[in-house]
């Protein structure tokens, strides 16, 4: 397959559309974008995905979760389709390309293909997921994990957000979780392929085009509750105190020391802290914060968990506080198709591509499906590694890249019958 120049700068024009268009649903001052799990901007970007999968041919539906699919009919007349795509929610203030790029590549690909070749002989479908970040509720990857059965409404039943709405709540007044659509738990699904950027700096310091990932890092995210008394601030001497703010420095302390002297690509995060009653002149008598633990190896995650939290145990009983861990997610390591891989690295070397395979350590939808039925990871470089931010930036020649990467990738499986994906 040839992509001609006249071909390239068409898509290059399509791409900087898109991504703008797609970005203008949760903007905000600060040029960031904040579409939050069944919100109203989520709606809104959601309905203009699906109205620009209708305008380009494909048969748009949605999940009962609240997925969206673009469909793209194959000749032979089998079920099972090729699926491609990412997710349609972000953090808050993040940036335009984390996800999006995944949909948007989808799209121009899928249209790219219908109009210079017909229909495939297999289905091709483009996938708007629901959800990835867990930046509303405490639960991620809740559209892909609906779609491989990982996930279930009856184990959100319990979720809330910040402002106290239940996760049945929301989904429900954005019109899903109600029978309306079909069950999002899917077996028809061959393979699952998706294009992101980066969120790292390795491509653009190594000159590289294409990132191939073979794996993507396990993770574990917990809520720790550090709970003492709060009290005056100026008649509480310092040695009678309980104080759950001081508890909690001392532990976050210990948890940063303890990531750096462990293992090189160990990674720990909190970015979540919150105090009650949160007043400067009361001694806190209750402290809740995040941590975010990362390894491409199991028993390393496993090991420094197991070690850290005896730690904090200790750390909280000298300063007379109380402890107390909730884990509400413990992804594994998981190691990418091999088959896809080797179809775009052969891809890559035959039009010599400058390409790195690589690990992620961010975690994707794609490591959900990779449980589910082969799945594939394909990077793009970002600008000095910013993401989660409104200064995520990614040069639109080298989203081109990945596109035509994909557009290539979607015809061998979908047009040729070719690669064996397992």
């Amino acid at each position: 397959m040839i992509i001609s120049a006249e071909q390239s700068m068409a898509l290059y024009k399509q791409i900087e559309e898109l991504v703008d268009w797609l970005a203008s649903f949760g903007r905000n001052e600060s040029n960031g974008v904040t579409r939050s799990l069944y919100s109203k901007d989520w709606q809104l970007a959601q309905r203009a995905v699906e109205k620009r999968m209708k305008e380009i041919g494909l048969h748009a539906y949605y999940d009962d979760a609240g997925n969206l699919f673009g469909r793209l009919p194959g000749r032979q007349g089998h079920d099972s389709a090729i699926l491609t795509g990412s997710h349609i929610d972000t953090v808050v203030n993040g940036g335009k390309y984390d996800g999006a790029y995944g949909i948007i590549a989808g799209l121009i690909a899928v249209q790219y293909l219908k109009e210079h070749y017909g229909l495939p002989k297999k289905n091709i479908e483009v996938v708007s997921l629901c959800e990835e970040e867990g930046s509303r509720f405490p639960m991620t990857y809740w559209g892909s994990g609906s779609i491989t059965g990982m996930k279930s409404l009856e184990k959100a039943q319990h979720l809330a957000d910040a402002e106290g709405i239940r996760f049945v709540e929301a989904m429900q007044q954005a019109g899903f979780g109600q029978g309306k659509y079909p069950d999002p738990k899917r077996n028809d699904i061959d393979c699952f392929i998706e294009l992101h950027i980066e969120q790292g700096e390795v491509l653009e310091r190594e000159g590289k085009s294409i990132g191939v990932v073979s794996h993507i890092v396990g993770q574990r995210r917990y809520t720790v509750t550090v709970a003492g008394e709060s009290n005056h601030a100026g008649t509480t001497p310092m040695g009678w105190r309980k104080d759950a703010m001081h508890a909690a420095a001392e532990l976050i302390q210990l948890l940063m020391q303890q990531a750096k002297e462990t293992a090189p690509d160990l990674v720990a995060t909190v970015g979540q802290i919150h105090l009650e009653p949160n007043a400067a002149n009361v001694i806190p008598g209750k402290a809740v914060f995040s941590i975010d633990i990362r390894h491409s190896d199991e028993c390393v995650l496993f090991q420094f968990c197991e070690e850290i939290f005896k730690q904090f145990a200790a750390v909280a009983s000298r300063h007379g506080t109380r402890l107390h861990i909730d884990k509400w997610m413990d992804e594994k390591p998981v190691k990418m198709c091999k088959g896809l891989t080797e179809i775009s690295e052969s891809i890559l070397k035959r039009e010599q591509i400058p390409f790195k395979k690589m690990t992620s350590g961010a975690g994707h939808d794609s490591q959900v499906f990779d449980q589910f039925c082969p799945a594939s990871l394909l990077f793009v470089p970002s600008h000095k590694g910013i993401s989660h931010s409104p200064y995520e930036f990614t040069r639109t020649e080298d989203l081109e890249k990945g596109i035509q990467l994909l557009i290539k990738i979607l015809y061998q499986l979908a047009y040729e019958d070719g690669g064996n994906e397992q």
